[in-house]
Order: structure tokens, then C-alpha cells, then sequence
């Protein structure tokens, strides 16, 4: 195996938790190198630190595998790994619809699963796991018996690694639109096209919040995508619904889901968002306001033009929203920390030139946890807001 040496005094972050070696903390190679392949750590005094994944094509060379020098890196290494990630989402609830495997918050770098029924989607963004994909899906096929596992490892972070971006149907046979159930909604998830693997599963215990929010007012859900928000707001017994997106495919699948739901107090219009939010006519009109936007920012050179995105559409809402109305807003943006973010909020109400209440905090479902030594992992802010 070939042992990485690591420049001196660079090992703390492993003692604290890291995850991942850059290439600009390592020293020197002893062996043969075989990039994706599993290598030994070692501290510039020769101490094991960690075994990983070795990436010579990437700012991330090394993802640690074990900090457990006596842990052999093997197929029963991957199966009990996939085995106690997948056991914990069975004692959440979970197996039927949600997330399996979270990368390196499992202990997995590189490696998302989702189960969507008797489907399930994977998705790899490290070269080692990429190099052991076959047998990750077999493990998979034992664990959880799917009907069919389909790739969507089509995003653009692959290219970071040298990896090109892949999609496609790995085992079994997964058919492109499957209906599942999500607090009690069906909804229609398009597995070959969705987004992320087909649909924004880390907001489910929020979108479930509206039902303390929304009864008998008249609800705008924004950036509604295929809807989610939307139809938890009719469930819980909104007076009227409005939702908005920019995408005309996304419009129509609100409007089939909706009528999958027998809610017809819902109304899918096809905006832009930011133009929809700026005319005077949805002044006083909406009790309730939920900003549930794209990541504005997928990295950390452009967060200040982020920033100004949340804070227009926020401040508008703000302006727009009936007095005592509530305003829920979000960021799935890992750059946008949950201190801009609150930063924002505030400078929004002092220039919306309203009293607003901060109400409830909350971020991704326990299906996506998040390790407390790695901030980037507490991506998704949640935050409900009574504008007076």
C-alpha cells in the first residue's frame, strides 16, 4: 500500500474530525502510486494518521477512510459502513423514501444514495469510490433488495476529480417517473431528469412545519420546483395557493401533482420569481411567503452576489407580506453560513422598514446528518419569520 507522508504539524485537523488532505499538506510518496487507490497516512514523524482515497487530479488528494490502523480497507469494510448507515435511516423511518448514504457524513466519501420506493438513485464524486462502483452496487442489491438502481452522477463537481459525468441504469430496471409518498402527498419524481436525484428530499420535516403556519391564509410558495411546499400548504388546509416558477416543466408538474392530490386550491404560474416578487399589485395579498431558492452560490467567490439575490427576494417579500404574515425563507447553499445568512435577514427587515419576529431554526432532515467537525455539511437553512 503506498504511504503518504504529510508536512509537519498538518495533522491536527485529522485529530479534530477533517475528512479530507489537500495537496498542498503532503510531503512525499513511499511506493507505488495508483491513483483512486487506498493509501496509509503517516505524520512527517512516521505515526499513522488515517487510510483514504487517493486522488492525484484533485485539490482533495486524500477522503479518509479510517483513522483505525487496524481496520483493513475491504469489501467488509463497504458492507458494514453501507450496512450502519442504512440501519440508522430504518430507526428514523426512512427507507422508503430518503436518504441512505450521505458521503462523508456517513463515513462513505464520494458516495449519495437515495431511496425513492423500490428504487434507488446513486450518485459518486470521488475517483475511489468511482474505481469500486461495481461492488458498491451489489452491496447495495444485498442490502436492500431494490428493484432497480440508476447513476445520476451528472454534476459538474465530477470534473474536480478528472471524472466525466455519468447517468444511467446499473442495475435492474428503473423506469423514469416514479410516484412516492412524502407526508402523506404522492408525488411524481422524475428519476432520470430531477433534480438532485430526482427530488429535494432534505426538506421534508420542513415542508411538514407549514401545518403550524398556514390554515385558512393564503399561502405564495416561490421557486416551487415540482411543488413540494405548495402541496404540504394545501394539505394543511390553506385557504388559496399560489406557486411560481420560472420553469414551464415545473409548472405543469405542480399542476399534475396537484390534481394527483385532489387540491384544487392550488394556482402554478410560470415567473420569474425576482419580477413576480418587485409589482405592487401582491402587496397585502399573501399571509404567508416561503423563498425556497436554487443556491445562489456554489462557491465561495461568488457569495457576495449571492447575498444580494436572498436579500432582493427577502426584502420584497418582507414589503409584500400582510401584516402579522409569516415569511419562511431558505438557503441550500453550504457558502450562504447560517450568519450571512441571519446577517441578511436582518438588514432585509431594517430596509423593508418592518417588525419581524424570528420564530423557528432548523436545517436539513436527520437522513442528511452532518459532521460537527466539517461546517460545509450544515448546508440547508430553514427560518420562519412573523413580519408585523
Amino acid at each position: 500500500m503506498l504511504k503518504v507522508i504529510l508536512l509537519p504539524h498538518r495533522e491536527e485537523r485529522i485529530f479534530k474530525g477533517g475528512v479530507w488532505i489537500y495537496n498542498n499538506e503532503i510531503s512525499s510518496f513511499e511506493g507505488t502510486i495508483e491513483n483512486g487507490a487506498v493509501v496509509r497516512v503517516e505524520s512527517s514523524r512516521g505515526e499513522f494518521l488515517c487510510y483514504g482515497f487517493l486522488n492525484l487530479d484533485s485539490k482533495i488528494m486524500i477522503r479518509i477512510l479510517s483513522t483505525k490502523e487496524d481496520e483493513p480497507i475491504d469489501r467488509t469494510f463497504f458492507q458494514k459502513r453501507i450496512h450502519q448507515a442504512i440501519l440508522h435511516r430504518k430507526q428514523l423511518g426512512v427507507c422508503e423514501c430518503g436518504r441512505l448514504i450521505f458521503s462523508e457524513a456517513d463515513f462513505l466519501p464520494g458516495l449519495v444514495v437515495d431511496a425513492y420506493g423500490d428504487y434507488l438513485v446513486v450518485q459518486i464524486t470521488s475517483l475511489g469510490m468511482e474505481r469500486i462502483k461495481d461492488e458498491i452496487v451489489k452491496l447495495l442489491v444485498s442490502e436492500c433488495h431494490p428493484k432497480g438502481i440508476y447513476e445520476r452522477s451528472d454534476m459538474k463537481v465530477r470534473l474536480k476529480e478528472g471524472l466525466s459525468e455519468q447517468k444511467g441504469t446499473l442495475y435492474g430496471e428503473v423506469p423514469q417517473d416514479t410516484i412516492i409518498q412524502e407526508n402523506g402527498i404522492d408525488i411524481r419524481v422524475d428519476l432520470y431528469e430531477g433534480q438532485k436525484t430526482g427530488y429535494f428530499l432534505d426538506q421534508k420535516l420542513n415542508r411538514d412545519c407549514l401545518k403550524y403556519y398556514v390554515k385558512d391564509r393564503v399561502v405564495l410558495d416561490c421557486f416551487s420546483h415540482t411543488g413540494g411546499f405548495a402541496l404540504h400548504a394545501a394539505k394543511y388546509h390553506a385557504k388559496k395557493v399560489v406557486a411560481c416558477d420560472i420553469s414551464q416543466k415545473a409548472v405543469e408538474e405542480i399542476r399534475q401533482n396537484a390534481k394527483r392530490n385532489h387540491f384544487d386550491q392550488i394556482e402554478a404560474i410560470c415567473t420569474d420569481v425576482f419580477d413576480y416578487l418587485r409589482q405592487e399589485e401582491i402587496a397585502d395579498v399573501y399571509d404567508v411567503i416561503i423563498l425556497d431558492p436554487p443556491a445562489f452560490t456554489k462557491d465561495k467567490h461568488s457569495v457576495k452576489k449571492a447575498y444580494a439575490g436572498y436579500k432582493e427576494i427577502n426584502v420584497q417579500a418582507m414589503k409584500k407580506i400582510r401584516s402579522d404574515g409569516y415569511l419562511i425563507t431558505c438557503s441550500c447553499s453550504q457558502h450562504m453560513t447560517l450568519d450571512l445568512f441571519v446577517r441578511m435577514l436582518k438588514e432585509s427587515a431594517e430596509d423593508s422598514k418592518r417588525k419581524v419576529q424570528f420564530l423557528q431554526l432548523s436545517g436539513q432532515a436527520p437522513d442528511h446528518p452532518a459532521l460537527l467537525s466539517q461546517e460545509e455539511q450544515f448546508y440547508l437553512k430553514f427560518v420562519v419569520l412573523r413580519v408585523l
